[in-house]
Formats: structure tokens, sequence, C-alpha cells
């Protein structure tokens, strides 16, 4: 019969649609329902409300996955973008978007722009992604990130449920009025917000694959490599984004850190506090986040060291110790 396969049409079409089904069959859908039966997500994972699952089909239909990725691999330079490497169980929520639309590939392909795996840890302000997504280049100047103006209204008159974007004169490209972030970009900055990496359940993760050794430096004055943390970098990873490289702050949204009071204080008291606790006082700036609340006393004294002493600020350093007290006298509080 298989010699015939040259002229009979049907037997030749009927073998290549059952090789196609068999092997679709042997090395697509069998593999697919055991991934499906021995996956789950992370016990802790946090349920997905109506919000955020709404900002991932605008993440989706925005076609952000075309620059930034959703994937921390197991490579010494992820760090930057991850706690840990990531497990497929992290993926495990994932779902079609509805009946007409497949599941969205978020692990993306290329990072044009940054990993977005922890972009809700890394970068909890709401007001830095609005701003970012309505300019990209007030918060980033280097930024090539197009401006998504069309995720924002504006109005002659808001309410007290609207929430206002404060735009800088300068960067508002001639528009008018009180400018407002739509549904979409509510959703959208929500979703975002809600990209963090859950803790796994025994504190262990797979360890990243170092591509190159360094040594800890140590301190001429302590030996401790504790001590020679340096706080520069820190604070282009944790605060540059907000603060700028050069502690101006942005008008109307950061407040500048070059020359502040609070920064110069010769008690570093305040400075700390709103580092570790966050900061909400001032209506003309937008909410400053606790970042402090996952970083070591040394890594906040690093930080607060270079705010003290960078852009023409000089003042005393501050020390771990400090900082120790500081958050000690902040637990006490907390629980009186």
């Amino acid at each position: 019969m298989l010699l015939n396969l040259h002229k009979n049409h049907r037997l030749f079409l009927g073998l290549a649609a059952g090789i196609f089904l068999g092997l679709s069959t042997l090395i697509a859908i069998i593999p697919a329902f055991s991934v499906q039966k021995n996956n789950a997500l992370l016990p802790g994972t946090p349920p997905t409300n109506p919000e955020v699952g709404a900002g991932l089909s605008v993440f989706a239909a925005e076609n952000c996955m075309a620059c930034h990725t959703q994937q921390v691999r197991n490579i010494d330079m992820d760090k930057t973008w991850g706690g840990r490497p990531g497990l497929p169980a992290d993926y495990a929520g994932n779902a079609r978007l509805d009946n007409l639309r497949a599941t969205p590939s978020v692990l993306g392909t290329e990072r044009t722009g940054p990993d977005l795996t922890e972009i809700g840890e890394r970068q909890p302000s709401e007001d830095w992604h609005y701003l970012h997504l309505f300019n990209p280049r007030s918060v980033v100047k280097e930024s090539i990130m197009p401006a998504y103006t069309w995720l924002f209204t504006t109005q002659t008159t808001i309410t007290p449920y609207d929430k206002e974007l404060n735009v800088p004169t300068e960067l508002r490209q001639g528009i008018t009025g009180h400018i407002v972030p739509t549904e979409r970009a509510r959703q959208l900055v929500a979703y975002l917000l809600s990209l963090k990496q859950v803790d796994l359940p025994d504190g262990q993760a797979p360890a990243f694959i170092q591509y190159k050794t360094t040594k800890p430096m140590a301190s001429a004055t302590s030996g401790s490599a504790e001590a020679a943390l340096d706080g520069a970098p820190l604070y282009a990873q944790h605060c540059q984004a907000c603060h700028q490289a050069g502690g101006e702050g942005l008008k109307g949204a950061f407040p500048p850190l070059k020359g502040s009071p609070i920064v110069t204080d010769a008690n570093a008291e305040m400075l700390v506090r709103i580092v570790l606790q966050g900061y909400d006082a001032r209506a003309e700036y937008g909410v400053m986040p606790p970042i402090g609340a996952k970083l070591t006393d040394a890594e906040v004294a690093a930080i607060t060291t270079h705010e003290r002493s960078s852009w023409g600020n000089q003042v005393p350093a501050v020390t771990p110790a400090f900082v120790k007290q500081i958050r000690a006298a902040i637990k006490t509080e907390s629980t009186q």
C-alpha cells in the first residue's frame, strides 16, 4: 500500500495528517497535561483581583512584551531583576484572557527596557508609574520608551476620586487642564504594581550562577564587608528613578534631595525614618513608599550617607548601628 503513496493522494494526505497528529500529541499535548497536573502557584501567592486581570489585558494590548521581559534567569547578572531565579510555578496562574484571546506570553524575548518580574517591589510608587507612562523622559532622561499619552485624559475640574497627575509645565507638551489617568491606565499600573516574586516556603531559592567571582571589600577601620557598602549604586537602584541622578528631584512630582533640610539635618533620624517608613505628608509630591523596609541596616546607612555627602550636601555619615536603633524604635512604636 505504501508503494502507492505517489499515486493515492488520500493515502498520502492521511499518512501525513496521522504523523502530524501523533507527533503533536507526543511532544505537545501529553507534556502540556503533565505540566498542568504537576504545576501550581506557590503558597502565599496573592489572588488576582479584577483590576489586575484587566491590567494584564492592557499590558498585552499595548504589546509591552515587545520590549520588557518577565523572566529572571539563573545567572548572576539577573540579580538586578529579582531576588531569585524564576520558576515554573511563577507562571502557573497565567490563563487565557478570554475565549477569543490566548494566554499572553509575558516572558518576552528581549530587554529593550528593564525586566518587570519584580517591578512592583523595585518601584512601588504609583505616581512614578503614571509619570513614566505619560512621559518616560520625565523620570528617566535616557529612556527610549514611547509616551503613552492616550492612556490619559484632561479635565477642567477634578473630584476627590480622580487621580491627578502632577506633570511639570515643561513636560506637559502643550496640554492644559488637569491630567488624569484613564481606567486603562489605572488597570495597567495596578498590574505593574502586582508584579512581585513570591518567597519560597522554605526561604531557600536556587542559586544564581556566578560568571565572575568578586571578593567583598574590607573596611580599613572595621575590617567588615558590611561597612564598605557603596551607597552610590544602591541609590541608583532604589532612589534615582524618582529623585534623579543629581538629587534634584522632579518639580511637582518628587522632592529634591540636593540641599534638602531633611537630608542635611545634623540629626539623620527623620531621613532614616522616611526611608524605612515612607512619606506622604506633602500634597505637592507623590507618595514615598517604604523602600528601606526590605533593605538591611547597612544598605539604608549607605544610601542615606550617599545622599548626605553628594550634590553639595556635607553632613556626617549614617551608621548601620544608628539605622538599627531607629528601626527598633519604629517597631516598638507600632506595637504600642
